[in-house]
């Protein structure tokens, strides 16, 4: 084990970073797994206008979710997102970082 794979485990593991929710690949089971979630504003330019919208992101583990996929569905304390966009890995291939939308 990598000491970046014991870093990270330990940041989901975090009662104060990492929480608890439900991941269900479509047509699949749901299963439970620890999460990061972001919920960052974003700016985008459009010519000369600058629009705001919030956003939500989240982290998983590739060691719990090994392949999410647009369509997979996030429940996040009662709230049900779904994965929209393709997920992004991180240098070290921990971690997926997906845009999430509200269902």
């Amino acid at each position: 084990m990598s000491a970046f794979y014991a870093a990270v485990g330990a940041l989901f593991a975090d009662p104060n970073i990492g929480r608890e929710a439900v991941y269900i690949t479509e047509g699949g089971a749901p299963q439970l797994v620890r999460i990061v979630a972001r919920r960052a504003d974003a700016v985008t330019d459009f010519g000369e206008a600058r629009l705001w919208s919030e956003t939500t992101r989240v982290d998983l583990r590739v060691a719990e979710v090994p392949n999410p996929r647009p369509g997979d569905r996030i429940e996040i304390d009662g709230d049900a997102f779904l994965i929209q966009g393709e997920p992004v890995r991180d240098r070290e291939r921990l971690v997926w970082t997906v845009d999430l939308r509200p269902v």
